[in-house]
């Protein structure tokens, strides 16, 4: 395994993140703890998580599943770097008029320390590494989210905050309103980014690099689209989705037209189109790791040979003529 800093941040992290949003849903607790015995045998220390994930009858069981893992001893809780996130409503009911609870969800101080303290439950540890906000929140000034976390990173509950689905303007205020008043401000950020998925590259990565915040993409094969989608398709494996999450799928010929000159590139060269998909993400400036969310241990290991394939000037240059980005910012859309 390879490693490297955390944005600007001294903390080491592992170059491939394993994220968990299938345990407890399509992945059992007793094949989740497998794959996380050998995402740490193979030297995977950075794992992430969501107080939202699980199955929609129990929010949350995601973290229980980390917790009875970490419970096993064996300095399991502390080898990993761990990261988990909060925004979303994790009540089961709701208000008189059908809205969630007022103050169960989004970013303001009251929630914040709410989530932080249902999350320590469930992953049954005292301290979260990197503690990450899912999405921005409109109406809540960043003077009242520092303020939150400094009280939390006093009291040694979360180490780090960060950031996930923000745009380039909201990481630049969120580390401008930190830097004057002396606070770290975010060290990282999640975001949709891969081959198919690049308009990250306009302003999010562009912000976080100023800033130094690492980037983390998660959905790194789009939903299994760049996985070798139209191989299986013909093998008759089957693709375990037919769009991403931007909702281009293979039934769009565009789309389908632009994976088959991807899967003949590779073929060309040799290449696996997964793990060729992770080498590219872990090739691009400001990449700290890309997300893996393994349902088998054997996913895992096609995660992990990612890591130390080195693509040739010929495939990249290849790979951009497919999948063009946005190009540099700003002058590729302003003028």
């Amino acid at each position: 395994m390879k490693y490297t800093q955390l944005g600007r941040t001294g903390l080491q992290v592992s170059r491939l993140v394993l994220g968990t949003m299938n345990f407890g849903g399509e992945t059992d607790e007793a094949t989740s703890h497998a794959i996380m015995d050998a995402a740490l045998d193979a030297g995977m220390n950075f794992f992430d998580t969501a107080d939202i994930y699980g199955v929609d009858e129990e929010k949350g069981r995601t973290e229980k599943i980390l917790g009875s893992w970490f419970a096993k001893g064996g300095d399991r809780r502390d080898k990993v770097v761990l990261a988990t996130k909060m925004y979303g409503d994790m009540t089961q009911g709701t208000a008189w008029n059908g809205t969630p609870w007022p103050n169960h969800n989004k970013l303001s101080a009251v929630n914040i320390r709410r989530a932080v303290e249902a999350s320590l439950q469930r992953l049954g540890t005292d301290h979260i590494d990197v503690y990450q906000f899912h999405h921005v929140d409109r109406a809540t000034p960043f003077e009242e989210i520092w303020q939150a976390v400094d009280v939390l990173v006093q009291q040694g509950k979360i180490l780090y905050a960060a950031s996930s689905n923000f745009p380039g303007y909201k990481i630049a205020q969120a580390n401008e309103t930190a830097a004057r008043t002396g606070r770290l401000g975010l060290v990282s950020e999640q975001c949709l980014y891969n081959l198919f998925e690049r308009r990250a590259e306009m302003e999010v990565i562009p912000a976080a690099q100023e800033y130094g915040v690492g980037i983390i993409p998660w959905s790194p094969l789009h939903q299994g689209l760049l996985g070798g989608a139209l191989r299986k398709e013909r093998e008759g494996a089957g693709s375990r989705t037919t769009s991403g999450r931007s909702g281009a799928g293979l039934a769009d010929p565009a789309v389908r037209a632009q994976i088959q000159a991807y899967e003949d590139l590779l073929a060309k060269h040799d290449l696996d189109p997964g793990e060729t998909a992770l080498a590219w993400l872990l090739s691009r400036p400001g990449v700290t790791g890309p997300i893996v969310g393994p349902r088998t241990p054997a996913h895992l290991e096609s995660a992990l040979r990612a890591v130390e394939l080195e693509l040739s000037g010929e495939v990249l240059a290849a790979l951009d003529d497919i999948f063009p980005g946005p190009g540099t910012s700003p002058e590729a859309f302003a003028w």
